[in-house]
């Protein structure tokens, strides 16, 4: 199924706009300190719509639906994590984030701000710091390539790996361009259009099976475990470890990042709480859309999704049954959301080579000129290695999401929050919670294979392991 003539125009003029910004951002991006952070000049509302325009992703719009769709209203214990983490990293992180990276050397990144706040002199902790960055940074931009290659799919009737190819460059040339100006000032943009699209096809689907009431008892005469928030999919209980797993999704916000950056991007620590309100407000109306849009697809469309194709609900739901140019507006919304967060993550990447490897370890003496290159050209090669990663038609976007969410929210998330709120951390302490906590969710993930607690979400284990090697390798090394 491709869309039409006017829908795939409107889209293609969604995409201009961005690389057009990109064009723009060039003009005012002169070092590797605008490049990675704009120069921390983002006012409140740009600060909330570009943190949660770079959080939520391709995953938001096909992800999730896709969740709601094949399993029901499970997905319900998914959305409680994430409104109840986005609150708690907006109220406990975020201020503290911003004052203490100006405060300890003005810290442009994750890897600098830890060297400095525990006076790394031998550089190990921003060494460990920019090496995790780099390999979970590559599946999570994969995750974005391959919600890029789906939209294409159904925009222009490609074959996979051709649209993956065409929706990554779009992504990829806008970033090199503008770097950090250029990805913030689009999510602006990009979050705007991912709300109204999400709360539009919601609005469609509800009033096409005749109102939430209607909607409800369709749902259950069709599988009253839909329904049923304790159950599956495929009719399977989910259980305590499932429900855990869902919700835990919240304590991956303390680490992830992309996100973290825009906190430290703030032009003051004074336009965090306007933020705050502006991205909490957006979050759960969002959320809340994207799991009607995957139940209201359950029911109007015929013949039913499978596979991979049920993260395709709000892309088919928009093409079969909306005007064309509304169609092509609310699939720059799928577009938005890829590019927002695959921009972001890939701009973060880049900093973690150019600033905490090539800039700190291997050529102190590089010019600002030099560096900003350099950051440009790492961009390129972790995309690359992204779309490699991306190449499997079968690859399915929340699950490559789910697995670098954990990785940074294990590795990082304790190692932030401690760091911020526990003086008698030390220097060995966050080293051994960092490597502890990205270990974890690495051989975690390769033993899920067995059964038994190994389901459980990487995430989990993974955060308490590392915050207690945290703990107990401080609390020793001052003894």
């Amino acid at each position: 199924m491709t869309a039409s003539p006017v829908t795939i125009a409107t889209t293609l003029l969604y995409m201009a706009i961005c690389l057009g910004l990109g064009f723009f951002a060039w003009r005012r991006t002169q070092t590797l300190g605008d490049f990675i952070l704009g120069g921390r000049s983002l006012g409140s509302w740009v600060t909330a719509l570009s943190a949660q325009a770079t959080d939520m992703s391709g995953w938001l719009l096909m992800g999730l639906p896709g969740l709601a769709y094949a399993s029901g209203f499970d997905s319900v214990w998914l959305l409680l994590g994430l409104v109840a983490g986005t609150w708690l990293n907006w109220q406990w992180i975020a201020a503290p984030l911003r004052a203490a990276t100006e405060r300890h050397g003005n810290s442009l990144t994750l890897p600098d701000y830890f060297e400095h706040r525990f006076a790394d002199h031998g550089r190990g902790l921003r060494a460990l710091s920019a090496l995790l960055i780099l390999v979970f940074f590559v599946f999570y931009t994969s995750s974005g390539f391959v919600a890029a290659g789906r939209l294409f799919e159904a925009l222009f009737g490609l074959p996979y790996v051709q649209a993956m190819f065409w929706g990554s460059l779009v992504m990829l040339g806008y970033t090199f361009l503008g770097g950090f100006l250029a990805v913030s000032w689009s999510d602006v943009l990009q979050g705007s259009l991912m709300f109204f699209a999400l709360v539009f096809v919601a609005a469609l689907g509800v009033s096409m099976v005749g109102g939430w009431d209607s909607m409800v008892l369709r749902l259950d005469a069709l599988d009253p475990d839909l329904l049923d928030p304790f159950v599956a999919d495929h009719g399977e209980r989910l259980g305590w470890m499932g429900i855990i797993s869902l919700l835990a999704w919240g304590l991956g916000y303390f680490g992830q990042p992309h996100i973290l950056a825009r906190f430290m991007a703030a032009r003051s620590v004074q336009h965090i709480a306007v933020a705050r309100r502006v991205a909490m407000v957006w979050v759960v109306i969002v959320l809340a859309a994207a799991v009607i849009v995957g139940l209201a697809g359950r029911l109007v469309l015929v013949p039913p999704l499978s596979g991979t194709d049920t993260e395709k609900v709000f892309i088919v739901m928009s093409n079969l049954y909306m005007h064309p140019i509304v169609a092509g507006f609310c699939l720059a919304g799928v577009m938005a959301a890829i590019m927002s967060t695959a921009a972001a993550q890939l701009l973060v990447a880049s900093s973690a080579f150019s600033q905490d490897f090539y800039g700190s370890l291997f050529r102190p003496q590089a010019s600002a000129s030099e560096l900003l290159w350099v950051g440009r050209a790492s961009v390129l090669v972790i995309a690359l290695l992204a779309f490699v990663l991306g190449l499997d038609p079968d690859s399915k976007v929340l699950a490559l999401v789910a697995w670098a969410w954990a990785g940074f929210g294990a590795a990082f998330g304790p190692a932030v929050v401690l760091s911020l709120y526990w003086s008698r951390m030390t220097r060995a302490g966050a080293f051994a919670g960092i490597l502890v906590g990205g270990a974890t969710v690495i051989l975690w993930k390769q033993a899920a294979a067995i059964g038994g607690l190994f389901t459980l979400y990487e995430l989990v284990p993974g955060f308490v392991f590392s915050t207690l090697a945290i703990v107990i390798v401080s609390v020793l090394g001052r003894r």
